[in-house]
């Protein structure tokens, strides 16, 4: 074990402790996976990063970092929230991009570019690995889970890239928000919900949907505070079939007294989500 310099940050908000936490672990050469793994079970958090030199094949493509991607329990490829937090760790640490306002981060899906818009960082959302309608049966299943009527899922798709998310868009924020799911009925599943905001709605804070994202957890179904990866994939379904805008801001953790925002913008064939982060903690760790 030898101390390695760290950060806490809090991701999708410029306020601390109103979005959503990640660790990262700025120098892991050395480190095995399972002593990865403990760590981030140890942390309590839904996701910790640690980060790497590229590989000579990701080097040669650009890539300025490598980052491993952990949750309670399993490695992930991708995941929205601890890439944008890594990022800002490690541009807060002294990183130099090679191509100033882009970083290119080399992480299981590839290579994935961020770009700086102003205060926030933005990463280039992954293609879709599996897309198209959800199986009835999983829909029906869904709505008995939320306690929903079926008539209530307006429109369903899945949403997979890399997190296999199941996506409902219901009638309204307010259903949003008011669901209390049933873990026994949505053991195994990781849904996404997106209910559209009323226009005054919209018009007081700027943020057109809200959004929610469960999935299994350590003790049963958990809700993530603010999740990039599902609000990529979101908007990798809602916008080409004409459910969302171009470019919208959705709010995410209201019902668990977080006020995460969520930046959304198409531009061309390539989807860009961003917020902003900030620095909570910052020190060494032993590992």
């Amino acid at each position: 074990m030898r101390q390695r310099p760290f950060q806490q940050v809090d991701v999708f908000t410029a306020t601390p402790y109103l979005g959503n936490p990640l660790a990262v672990v700025l120098d892991a050469e050395g480190l095995a996976t399972e002593a990865m793994q403990q760590f981030t079970n140890w942390t309590n958090l839904s996701e910790a990063t640690f980060v790497l030199p590229p590989t000579p094949e990701g080097r040669a493509a650009g890539a300025d970092y490598r980052v491993r991607i952990f949750c309670p329990g399993a490695e992930l490829p991708f995941a929205g929230h601890p890439t944008l937090g890594t990022c800002h760790a490690w541009l807060q640490a002294g990183g130099q991009p090679r191509t100033p306002g882009r970083v290119v981060q080399e992480c299981g899906v590839g290579l994935v570019t961020l770009r700086q818009d102003g205060e926030r960082l933005a990463f280039a959302a992954p293609p879709l690995i599996q897309s198209g309608p959800l199986d009835e049966v999983d829909v029906e299943r869904i709505a008995r889970g939320l306690g929903v009527a079926r008539s209530d899922i307006v429109h369903h798709a899945w949403c997979h890239n890399g997190p296999h998310w199941r996506a409902v868009l219901l009638r309204s924020a307010e259903q949003v928000l008011g669901l209390r799911p049933d873990p026994a009925t949505l053991g195994g599943l990781s849904i996404g919900v997106v209910g559209p905001r009323s226009a005054a709605r919209q018009a007081a804070d700027g943020c057109a949907f809200e959004v929610r994202a469960f999935f299994p957890g350590n003790h049963g179904l958990a809700e993530d505070p603010v999740t990039g990866s599902l609000n990529a994939a979101l908007a990798q379904w809602l916008i080409p079939a004409h459910l969302a805008p171009r470019s919208y801001v959705v709010s995410q953790g209201t019902a668990l007294g977080r006020a995460g925002r969520v930046h959304v913008d198409q531009e061309g064939a390539q989807t860009w989500v961003g917020g902003q982060a900030v620095t909570c903690m910052r020190g060494e760790v032993r590992l």
